[in-house]
């Protein structure tokens, strides 16, 4: 059994930072990369940012410039520093990961349960 719990979601003031942490849990037989999207109230879920097992990261438009994902070294950790937070950010952040369970012989997609981020102007 594995999972991803995400924490560090909170309320903050427009310009603000906040940093979100992804932690991946269980029994990983491997994991390919670690991400977040995100779903603003009313609005449908988008993609923010993702860091592949090389170190590799993408970014969506919104948050290009203001956010910067990491990894905690070879620990299943990533970590979505957020700067010059915007209302617009406001949202449920969700982490993502990609990989194959410990368990299982086939890989998958895996999210976690979210986390609410307020960006207060």
């Amino acid at each position: 059994q594995v999972q991803l719990v995400e924490s560090g979601g909170g309320l903050v003031q427009s310009g603000g930072s906040l940093r979100l942490s992804c932690v991946a849990s269980g029994r990983w037989f491997s994991i390919y990369s670690m991400g977040w999207f995100r779903v603003p109230p009313g609005k449908q879920r988008e993609f923010v940012a993702s860091i592949a097992k090389d170190g590799k990261t993408t970014y969506g438009e919104p948050v290009t410039g203001r956010f910067a994902i990491s990894k905690d070294g070879d620990k299943n950790i990533a970590y979505l520093q957020m700067a010059s937070l915007k209302p617009e950010d406001t949202g449920v952040y969700f982490c993502h990961a990609t990989g194959r369970q410990g368990s299982e012989s086939i890989d998958d997609d895996f999210w976690g349960q979210g986390t609410q981020v307020t960006v207060r102007s």
